[in-house]
Order: structure tokens, then C-alpha cells, then sequence
């Protein structure tokens, strides 16, 4: 099923209560000479939702932005700093040899580069001239001169933590779009990554001005042959002059669709 442009405009008008949300930057327009710039997580909106990636990169609203995660954005900090300074020695880190991972953290001149948001590891993708970007956590390196993509995550369960759960498909993608961006940039990458999961305390007797975490090591084995194909069809999606249908579990469409039509009732 397709929608109207118009009608999907007058839907966000309705319901925003800030003016207009339009955003007149980062918008793509077909037939442009200039390269496009495509982040990882908008290639995740498209698979989730190609209604709203098109009403984002296309027509220039985007969804409410999300509560920042300040916690998670903290232990990501000090994990990296971690990491770093065994970086700096060309030591392993002690997670490293806990885990029997044969390995060092990367030394590179773009690591700072790499791991900034709306910058992170590019490369131009010449069929759709889009630019595909992504920012890394950490990239660790193997004896034998693979690089290891290393991916923090920060929570607080008293379940085992797997990468099982529907939602952390997410995780997968996040750390294989990255595995293709590296290969891309013509480095040596191992299919194995690994995930850095701080997991925080909650079974102690008082808080006491601090949260400890036990911190586990997760290997996953990635494959990014999905990724070329999913950046086509994300370009043909946005060519397009029609408004895609909804991603079958997005939860923003069926919010704006029910509010519009309460409203116009």
C-alpha cells in the first residue's frame, strides 16, 4: 500500500505540537551529482521502516528523537579510554586474556576519526554515490593482521545475556555494516567480532554512590553479504515519488495514522 506525500504531511503537522518539523538539510534529491550521505543507523531505519526512512532522508521528517542513553554513553567513555591505554603499549587487555582472544586493540591514525559520530569509517558506495558511514566502538587486531570489530553495550538484567533476542538483530547488522565498511577501505577483517557487555549490579544491598558492573565478552560471527543489496534497495526506496507502506513492526506509523484519524474524525 502506498500514501500520499501530502497526506503524510498533513499527519505530522497535526500531531507535532513544536512547529513545523521539516527538516530542510540532509535531504536527499534524486538525480543529484554530489554524493549522498548514508549512516549506518538510516540503513537500519530503512529495514525496520522504509516509510519512515523515506519520509526522513526524502522529505525531511524524522521521527521524535529518543531520550539520550547518558549511562551507556558513560561506560562506552570509559571502556574506551580502557582500551586505550593498552592501545597505546600494544598490550593486551585483560578481558583479552580472560577470554582467550588473541589479540591487541588497533593502533591506527584514524581511530579518533573512526570512532566519531557523523564522521566514523567511510566509504563512497559508486553505484548509488552514496557515502556509507559508520562509527565504531573499538577494532582490535589479530596476529595474523585481521582486524577485529568490537562493538560496547551497557545494561542491567539478571539474565544471561545472548545475542538471541529479536531486538539485538539490530546489534548484528550494526556490527556487520561495519565489518563491510573496513573491507571497503581494503583492510584484512575477521569474520568473528565481539561484543563488550557491561552488565550493572542490581543485587547488592545499598548503592553507596557507585554501580558496578561485571563485564562479559561476546563472540558473534558476522556476515555482511546483505549489505550491498540493502544499500540499493534503500536508494530505489528514496528515487521513488511514492511514500513506501510501513514496516510491519513499526510502531511510529500506526501512532501517527490512529492520532490523524481521531483528528479528522
Amino acid at each position: 500500500m502506498f500514501v500520499s506525500i501530502v497526506r503524510l504531511i498533513r499527519i505530522f503537522s497535526t500531531t507535532s505540537r513544536s512547529g513545523d518539523m521539516q527538516r530542510t538539510r540532509n535531504i536527499y534529491k534524486p538525480g543529484a551529482s554530489n554524493p549522498f550521505k548514508l549512516s549506518r543507523s538510516k540503513i537500519e531505519l530503512f529495514l525496520e521502516c522504509p516509510r519512515c526512512f523515506y519520509l526522513d532522508r526524502r522529505l525531511g521528517v524524522g521521527r521524535p528523537p529518543g531520550f539520550p542513553f547518558t549511562l551507556n554513553s558513560a561506560v562506552d567513555i570509559l571502556l574506551k579510554k580502557e582500551f586505550d591505554i593498552h592501545r597505546a603499549k600494544s598490550t593486551q587487555h585483560p578481558l583479552m586474556e580472560a577470554y582467550g582472544i588473541n589479540a591487541i586493540p588497533f593502533q591506527h591514525g584514524k581511530m579518533d576519526e573512526w570512532r566519531e559520530n557523523f564522521k566514523g569509517v567511510q566509504f563512497l558506495h559508486e553505484p548509488t554515490n552514496f557515502i556509507i558511514t559508520g562509527a565504531v566502538d573499538d577494532l582490535w587486531i589479530n596476529p595474523e593482521g585481521e582486524i577485529i570489530v568490537v562493538d560496547y553495550k551497557a545494561t542491567s538484567t539478571s539474565n544471561k545475556i545472548t545475542l538471541d533476542a529479536e531486538y539485538r538483530g539490530s546489534y548484528k547488522r550494526q556490527m556487520e555494516i561495519y565489518q563491510w565498511l573496513l573491507r571497503q577501505n581494503g583492510f584484512k577483517v575477521s569474520d568473528t567480532g565481539y561484543f563488550v557487555y557491561a552488565n550493572g549490579d542490581k543485587d547488592r544491598e545499598a548503592f553507596d554512590g557507585k554501580l558496578e558492573f561485571d563485564v562479559e565478552v561476546l563472540p558473534y560471527t558476522g556476515d555482511d553479504s546483505w549489505v550491498d543489496g540493502a544499500i540499493r534497495d534503500a536508494k530505489a526506496c528514496l528515487d521513488g515519488d511514492s511514500i513506501p507502506a510501513e514496516g510491519e513492526k513499526c510502531e511510529y506509523c500506526p501512532y501517527r495514522d490512529d492520532a490523524w484519524r481521531h483528528e479528522n474524525s
